[in-house]
């Protein structure tokens, strides 16, 4: 057994959408160290030119917006003019809105659904061709969704169409692995618990507290999150198929609920 090159990602092109900051950029630049060449994308232009900067030579920026179906195959298509496969593809993108039950809006819902669960399926079903191009039976292509905690249990914020876009995306992961797994792209998703970051506020400033009410003690890392992207980017999770991973310090696997005993 040679596990010396389980994890590298040598040669392999990945793109990585909400990748000019955040999750999306700590697993662009743990890509990066493995040897991929790797193409960031968000809607902020300048943002996605600057991420491409600093993380280097072996990062392209593609500036788009994929919350409509017609800029998922826009990015198609700007990275159909650089390649001709994708090995690995992180839908990573994303939006939260929180609001009250009864002022929550139309617009709240429809910018989070768009972004987080409509935009993966057609941004996989526009890049396709790309990933199959790449794909074989001893080095599948992949796709790596990225959902939360939130699509595994309930948050206290009245985040409605968070919690549904997330908990769609997860089972949306197990049915496109179900039909793409023919083609030998597998299909997997990474469900981040507290992370500082723009989207998660408490942790990013209140880490310290939210940190008390994780079982391992602690907010996640940049290097938790780019560990196991590269796990299931790579020849190591090339077995791991339809299957949601729960980063987040133990909160939903490992965390004892209050008593109801009188």
């Amino acid at each position: 057994m040679d596990t010396t090159k389980l994890f590298s990602l040598e040669g392999r092109v990945a793109l990585v959408t909400g990748g000019s900051r955040n999750i999306g950029k700590w697993i662009a630049e743990g890509f990066i160290a493995q040897g991929a060449k790797v193409y960031i994308s968000s809607r902020k232009a300048d943002a996605c030119f600057a991420a491409a900067e600093e993380l280097g030579p072996n990062c392209v920026a593609l500036p788009q917006d994929v919350s409509t179906v017609a800029g998922c195959k826009a990015l198609a298509g700007q990275l159909a003019e650089h390649e001709t496969k994708l090995d690995i593809l992180v839908n990573n993108a994303g939006a939260a809105w929180g609001e009250p039950f009864e002022q929550f809006p139309e617009s709240g819902w429809d910018k989070v659904m768009d972004l987080n669960l409509k935009s993966p399926f057609f941004l996989t079903q526009a890049l396709h061709g790309a990933l199959k191009a790449a794909a074989s039976a001893d080095k599948p292509a992949k796709v790596i969704n990225i959902t939360s905690i939130d699509g595994l249990r309930l948050n206290p914020w009245e985040t409605y169409s968070y919690h549904a876009s997330k908990s769609g995306l997860i089972y949306l992961t197990k049915r496109l692995a179900a039909r793409l797994i023919s083609d030998h792209i597998n299909v997997t998703s990474i469900a981040p618990g507290a992370f500082a970051s723009e989207m998660n506020r408490a942790a990013r400033d209140h880490g310290d507290a939210v940190a008390r009410r994780i079982p391992a003690g602690r907010i996640g890392t940049e290097e938790d999150m780019a560990a196991v992207a590269i796990y299931l980017a790579s020849r190591a999770g090339d077995y791991v198929v339809g299957e949601t991973i729960a980063v987040d310090g133990g909160i939903v696997n490992a965390h004892l609920g209050g008593s109801i005993d009188a």
